[in-house]
């Protein structure tokens, strides 16, 4: 049986290092081709560890062609991997840590077999020789045709949303669109953003001199009568998947606002899309931008969450006449973003890779989920909290029964090397989530998941 070491106080997750540790024995020949590896089960229990992690780490070495699977046979391992002997060694699985941080349940990463490393490398070299002209060229304003066409395509087939290359704008990242649509329309307007919501979009309003509004957008009151008596002009929401609530804006609600963004001049709607594609049941819901008839809609969406946060690629699409007055006013500005990474994103997504990477990302964050969601059923805080669960995004919530305060929880668990955030932290009075957990999970595993309960319980008991 195969035995391995874990650094268990490590930021690399167990089903990483697992998987990486395999790796190694298969290129060392340590594992050799066609050898059957252990079930599920056997190595879970061998090694101390979750069915699940186990299960993650065979998943991560089929992706890549390691490991091979027959049906109610077993994992194999591929033939003809081995490499050179005295060409690879058996890593120290150790990562880089966070000072004073061993689990953090407050921010998303992407765990490192999760980005398709041999796809992109791949399309670097290939664009470096296919479009060795172009990349030379300036870059468009704009952005480059080749990913703005790539775009159309991809918002016409899985968004429903029928636009041209030139309504779209690419830049780094949704903060640097939401300061470009600033500059357009004017520090004096009066821009309305939910409460709560992702704090760094009223940090980036407030840096730029902009009058901005927390607005409660749930409540009984119409909406169309809330937004008029806050003197909002433009109202900045994430319909399809808020944050930190995880709520879809109902279809009355999302009417209600495009009426009101209809009956002056002047009004318009910036609809953040951030991570419309991670939803596990049926399709993403379709965004606002497909209701608009008349040219009041902005649609941001970037590649943050479904590929990584380093790569930093967003994109708006502007109502026809605004994007004809963004490009006569601020085309003087440079695009952001470098050719080499819009043509390598073009192509990822034109070729069919991107469709096959979200798949395999929501399958993958899927069975996460699930798992981390058993271990809080079998977990002591199970009976002293409440579950609260959306279908989509990266996180879910935890209202503590406690009654003590977010910023002591959150201090006594950092003692613990746990790094928490909390609902209050993303709200503005006189709106209060108190003591609702986020638990946002990408980078977790069952074991570091487990021991963040555990720690938790203790607290509050």
């Amino acid at each position: 049986m195969l035995t391995y070491v874990f650094e268990r106080n490590s930021k690399s997750p167990l089903y990483e290092q697992l998987y990486i540790l395999i790796k190694a024995d298969i290129l060392s020949g340590n594992i050799k081709g066609g050898d059957r590896l252990p079930s599920k089960r056997e190595f879970a229990a061998h090694l101390g560890i979750s069915k699940v992690t186990v299960e993650a780490a065979y998943s991560a070495l089929i992706s890549e062609g390691y490991v091979y699977s027959l049906e109610k046979r077993g994992y194999y391992c591929e033939k003809n991997l081995a490499l050179p002997q005295g060409s690879v060694s058996r890593p120290a699985v150790k990562a880089e840590k966070q000072a004073g941080v061993s689990i953090d349940l407050s921010s998303n990463t992407v765990p490192r077999d999760q980005f398709p490393f041999s796809v992109w490398s791949r399309l670097m070299r290939e664009i470096t020789l296919n479009y060795s002209r172009e990349l030379l060229d300036p870059i468009p304003f704009e952005g480059s045709l080749i990913l703005r066409n790539a775009l159309c395509a991809y918002l016409l087939s899985e968004r429903g949303m029928s636009v041209t290359p030139d309504r779209i704008f690419i830049g780094a990242g949704s903060e640097y669109l939401y300061t470009q649509l600033i500059r357009l329309f004017g520090s004096d307007k009066i821009y309305g953003i939910e409460n709560p919501s992702y704090h760094k979009i009223s940090k980036v309003y407030a840096m730029n001199g902009a009058k901005y509004r927390l607005l409660d957008i749930g409540g009984k009151e119409p909406l169309e009568d809330k937004l008029s008596q806050s003197g909002t002009d433009i109202i900045h929401i994430s319909p399809s998947h808020n944050f930190p609530t995880g709520s879809v804006m109902g279809a009355k609600a999302r009417h209600e606002i495009i009426t009101w963004a209809n009956e002056k001049p002047g009004r318009f709607i910036i609809e953040d899309d951030f991570d419309s594609e991670l939803r596990f049941e049926g399709r993403p819901i379709p965004p606002m931008q497909t209701l608009d008839s008349a040219g009041k809609v902005i649609y941001i969406n970037t590649f943050s969450k479904t590929i990584s946060p380093a790569l930093r690629i967003g994109y708006m699409v502007l109502p026809e006449k605004l994007a004809e007055e963004y490009r006569q006013r601020l085309s003087f500005n440079s695009c952001t973003v470098s050719s080499f990474e819009q043509f390598a994103l073009a192509d990822f997504i034109s070729n069919g890779y991107f469709e096959r990477h979200l798949n395999r990302t929501k399958k993958y964050y899927r069975v996460l989920r699930e798992c981390l969601l058993d271990v809080y059923s079998k977990s002591e805080l199970n009976i002293k909290s409440t579950l609260k669960e959306s279908q989509a995004g990266l996180h879910f919530t935890l209202k503590l029964e406690t009654d003590i305060p977010d910023s002591e929880i959150k201090s006594k668990l950092l003692q613990k090397e746990i790094k928490a955030a909390f609902m209050s932290d993303y709200c503005s009075a006189p709106l209060e989530y108190p003591h609702e957990l986020l638990v946002n999970y990408s980078g977790l595993d069952a074991d570091k998941f487990s021991l963040a309960l555990s720690a938790i319980y203790e607290i509050i008991c």
